[in-house]
């Protein structure tokens, strides 16, 4: 592959949030997850994993316990005097986090704990970094291969959608669900299917707005 052939890739690929019907593959999924962990990570470490929900019962059900703890958190904004952000929260941001829902499959994104030898021979011994630094060490990884993920897909004919909205929402309900493992972060979640619709590109900032040269 040549650079204006990867640029296409890179150029073309959107969030979708409307799918057709038709199911993703057990082998479509695993090609993409195969293409997901040659993502690089710190020091090797590969702090990812994925779960992928192909069932559609159950993707309505991630939806309806993230619905369930949007309206719980909006009650309480409104009981504290914010009515009109409990509003936004339900009518705006709601549809907008649980766009996966009509998905064929929904893959949940991990940043398992980072370990290293660095780590247990000298970072831990001389007290580095607090803990919290480790979590991020784990999420900067998982999100490298999440996009690994999303292109290999796009590459596929396949569209996907990276969403937060579950995490922030209800990511002990979630875990518990799923039975993920306490020591797990939920990363984001991928909806991930074939598109209903092919939206234009959106605008990006110029190179130059982003892009500082030191030499």
């Amino acid at each position: 592959m040549n650079f204006e052939e990867l640029k296409t890739i890179l150029q073309g690929r959107r969030s979708i949030r409307k799918f057709t019907d038709k199911a993703v593959s057990v082998a479509d999924i695993e090609d993409i997850i195969d293409c997901a962990r040659y993502a690089p990570s710190d020091t090797n470490s590969q702090t990812w994993e994925f779960v992928a929900v192909v069932n559609r019962d159950t993707i309505r059900r991630i939806e309806e316990m993230t619905w369930e703890q949007l309206h719980l958190r909006a009650a309480q904004a409104e009981a504290r005097g914010l009515g009109r952000e409990a509003k936004l929260l339900t009518k705006s941001f709601g549809p907008y986090a649980t766009a996966f829902s009509d998905a064929p499959a929904l893959i949940v994104c991990l940043a398992t704990p980072y370990t290293s030898k660095f780590r247990d021979r000298i970072f831990d011994p001389i007290g580095l970094v607090d803990e919290a630094v480790w979590l991020e060490e784990g999420i900067k990884s998982s999100c490298l291969a999440a996009q690994n993920l999303m292109l290999a897909a796009y590459a596929k004919g396949l569209a996907t959608c990276p969403m937060t909205g579950p995490v922030l929402l209800a990511e002990p309900q979630l875990k518990s669900f799923l039975n993920i493992e306490d020591d797990r972060q939920i990363n984001m979640v991928i909806a991930l299917g074939y598109p209903a619709i092919h939206p234009d590109k959106l605008p990006r900032k110029e190179v130059s707005e982003i892009l500082k040269i030191v030499d």
